[in-house]
C-alpha cells in the first residue's frame, strides 16, 4: 500500500517516544500511565480531523445519496469479512469462519462486488474479529492505553494488530493499479468518517472531556469484543468508538 512503510515507522516512533514519556512522572491513571503523551496525540488527530477530514466529509455527506454511502458501506464491509474469516480460523470459530467466507462469497457475487449486502438477507451473520482480538483471545493482555497518530485508540496489544490489519487489508487490494489504491484508501476513510458523524454527538452530550470517554468506551467494548460479547455494554452506544 501506498505510504505503509512510513505508517509503520511513526507507529513504531510513538510507541517509543510514549515510553520514554511515561518515566518523566507518575501515572494519573492505571490503565493510562502515558496519559500526558496520548493527550498530545488525540489534540493532534483532532486538529486534522477538523481541519481537513471533517471538511470532507461533510462534502462527501452532502452530495452522496443514502443508497451510494449505504453501496460504500457494504463494498468495504464484503472486504473486512475476508479478515474476520481468518482470524475466526485463528480463534478456531470454524463455524463463524465458514459464515464470513459465505458472506464474502455471497456478497461479491449476487450482491455485485458487495455494494449490495445480500449475505445478511439469506441469514449469515456478519462477525466482526481483527487480530488484536485474536490476540486476546489467545491471552496476551492489553497493557497500557494508547493514542496512535492518525489512527487512534489503541493499546500496546491491540497495536501490532492494526498494523497486521492494515498490511491484510492492503493485501485484499493489491491488484488494484497505484491510483486506483489510493482512490480506495481515501474512500474508506471518508466513509468511516461518515460513520462516525452522528455518533461523535453523542460523545459531545454525555461526556465534557472527549479524551477520556473515547478512551474508557475502547477498553470496555475492546473487552467485550475479546470476550465474545460475554459481559455488560451499551453496544449501540459504543460501537465504533475504537476506529474513531
Amino acid at each position: 500500500m501506498i505510504g505503509m512503510s512510513r505508517r509503520v515507522i511513526v507507529l513504531l516512533a510513538a510507541l517509543a517516544v510514549g515510553m520514554g514519556a511515561s518515566a518523566l512522572g507518575a501515572a494519573p491513571h492505571p490503565d493510562d500511565p502515558l496519559e500526558g503523551f496520548n493527550r498530545k496525540v488525540y489534540s493532534f488527530n483532532d486538529t486534522l480531523d477538523q481541519a481537513f477530514l471533517t471538511p470532507v466529509t461533510n462534502g462527501y455527506r452532502a452530495v452522496a445519496p443514502e443508497f451510494v454511502e449505504t453501496g460504500v458501506s457494504n463494498f468495504f464491509s464484503n472486504i473486512s469479512d475476508i479478515g474476520n474469516a481468518v482470524n475466526n480460523i485463528l480463534q478456531f470459530k470454524f463455524v463463524s469462519a465458514g459464515s464470513d467466507i459465505g458472506r464474502v462469497l455471497i456478497n461479491s457475487t449476487f450482491g455485485i462486488l458487495g455494494l449490495f449486502d445480500v449475505a445478511s438477507e439469506v441469514g449469515l451473520q456478519k462477525h466482526d474479529e481483527d487480530f488484536g482480538q485474536t490476540l486476546g483471545y489467545w491471552g496476551i493482555g492489553t497493557g497500557p492505553y494508547l493514542m496512535l497518530p492518525l489512527l487512534g485508540p489503541s493499546n500496546l496489544r491491540d497495536t501490532p494488530g492494526k498494523v497486521l490489519d492494515i498490511l491484510f487489508w492492503s493485501a485484499t487490494i493489491s491488484g488494484a493499479s497505484s491510483s486506483e489504491e489510493r482512490a480506495i484508501i481515501a474512500l474508506n476513510v471518508v466513509n468511516t468518517r461518515s460513520e462516525y458523524m452522528d455518533l461523535e454527538e453523542r460523545v459531545e452530550d454525555l461526556s465534557r472531556d472527549r479524551y477520556v470517554f473515547i478512551r474508557d468506551a475502547y477498553q470496555d467494548r475492546r473487552e467485550f469484543l475479546v470476550q465474545d460479547g460475554k459481559g455488560s455494554l451499551d453496544d449501540e452506544l459504543y460501537e465504533g468508538l475504537e476506529d474513531n
